[in-house]
């Protein structure tokens, strides 16, 4: 099974750009609100707008920041992946998996939680994630 350590590696790759991808997106295309938040907040942008002014440009902010999280953690993984994960560091597999599990992860289970139109789009998201973890521990 010595031929599954390259693909372990590429796939956390892929795992990293999509996160960087995501993280883009986030900074330089995502609303402040999509049309899912107002659904779960039932509410409209008027209501929204006389209740809370100012919550749109302020949560702007707040996704240019979290955007640039994710795109920092999506590029950290590359960097993992073809290094300590790539030559089987003690503990990359331990890390490798809480990262997944509290970046992509969290943010797949909340927006299924909350029923986002995105849910599907990040769960295969954790895909690359999970095979690379797998592909990882079926190499001996």
């Amino acid at each position: 099974m010595s031929n599954l350590k390259p693909y372990s590696s590429i796939l956390l790759a892929l795992g990293g750009i999509l996160l960087m991808a995501m993280g883009g997106y986030f900074i330089f295309l995502r609303p402040s609100l999509l049309p899912e938040d107002l659904r779960y907040m039932n509410i409209t942008i008027p209501k929204l707008e006389d209740t809370i002014p100012n919550l749109q440009t302020w949560l702007q902010k707040v996704f240019w920041v979290m955007g640039g999280y994710i795109f920092s953690t999506g590029g950290l993984i590359i960097y993992i992946s073809q290094t300590t994960f790539r030559v089987r560091t003690k503990g990359s597999f331990t890390i490798v998996a809480i990262a997944g599990i509290s970046s992509i992860g969290l943010m797949t289970g909340i927006n299924f939680l909350i029923d986002s139109n995105f849910k599907w789009i990040l769960l295969a998201f954790i895909l690359p994630w999970a095979i690379a973890l797998t592909l990882y521990h079926l190499h001996k």
